[in-house]
């Protein structure tokens, strides 16, 4: 496997901030280990500033962008099972289009996949800011490491921070690709490729700075979102990879999370409960 080959991918929609969407490629053409790929989904029609950003860098990095359009907008799942598709290279990762890589996130992630040549999902914890300043700091998300820890941690949470991971095609494409799944399209993933026996693994390091605001733990409420939930918690029932006593557990927090508590409640058990003030690392 070639360390210096592999390929970003990022689906952006209208709604995108311009200004974030620049600072997202900004930090992807400037890592330590560049890709020689990045394909970006325009998942349906874009604003002709979003469009100005995107033909700018395929401007100054000439051939290394591969640009993939959806005549209408058909959500993340559909739009990164396309990107996964036309993906050149076999290790690929996952970017937001308004979130920040650290410079040498993905030399880290491309050492373990040359040290651990079984992994078939690398991730990584993040650093989670408010609005445009990202030096304020809200949190961090830092999920297990090992693949039996990530396995077990699945059965009650999603096991990776999806803007962090890279993974290999073929080992996605294997376990069935990406799925319309509003909402935990990675986390079905996660399951379909833990059913299929890949290996899982997550570094403590932070890799992505993480935009937040109140807008997103709002978004984590409602009967949508619950019932996006349920329908991963039916899946890991059906498929036997949790008991109905976990299920029963699960299910018990997701309603009184995202059914029964006010969003103003909600945001302030994710920012001093739920995700955690340390990491083990300083912040860049």
């Amino acid at each position: 496997m070639n360390k210096l080959s592999y390929s970003v991918l990022i689906s952006v929609y209208y709604r995108e901030k311009p200004a974030y969407f620049d600072q997202a490629l900004l930090s992807i053409v400037s890592q330590t280990v560049q890709p020689d790929e990045i394909v970006v989904v325009r998942d349906g029609p874009l604003t002709p500033e979003l469009d100005e950003v995107l033909s700018g860098y395929e401007k100054k990095y000439p051939g290394m962008f591969h640009i993939l359009t959806n005549e209408k907008n058909m959500g993340l799942g559909p739009s990164l099972a396309k990107g996964v598709e036309a993906c050149r290279n076999e290790l690929i990762a996952r970017m937001d289009s308004d979130d920040i890589s650290r410079s040498d996130r993905m030399e880290k992630q491309l050492d373990i996949f040359m040290k651990e040549p079984e992994t078939a999902v690398c991730g990584g914890a993040i650093r989670e800011f408010n609005g445009d300043d990202i030096h304020d700091e809200t949190g961090f998300r830092i999920c297990p490491e090992t693949d039996a820890e990530l396995k077990a941690y699945m059965k009650k949470r999603c096991p990776f921070n999806h803007m962090t991971v890279m993974y290999k095609r073929s080992e996605v494409l294997r376990a069935g690709n990406y799925k319309d799944f509003l909402y935990n399209e990675d986390y079905l993933l996660w399951i379909d490729m833990a059913k299929a026996g890949c290996v899982f693994r997550n570094l403590k390091d932070v890799l992505v700075d993480v935009r937040t605001d109140d807008q997103l733990y709002s978004r984590r409420g409602g009967d949508v979102y619950f019932n996006s939930e349920k329908g991963i918690q039916d899946i890991l029932l059906k498929e036997g990879m949790i008991t109905r006593g976990i299920y029963a557990e699960n299910m018990a927090k997701r309603i009184i999370l995202q059914k029964l508590m006010p969003n103003r409640v909600r945001s302030f058990i994710y920012k001093h409960i739920i995700r955690s003030k340390h990491s083990n690392e300083k912040t860049q």
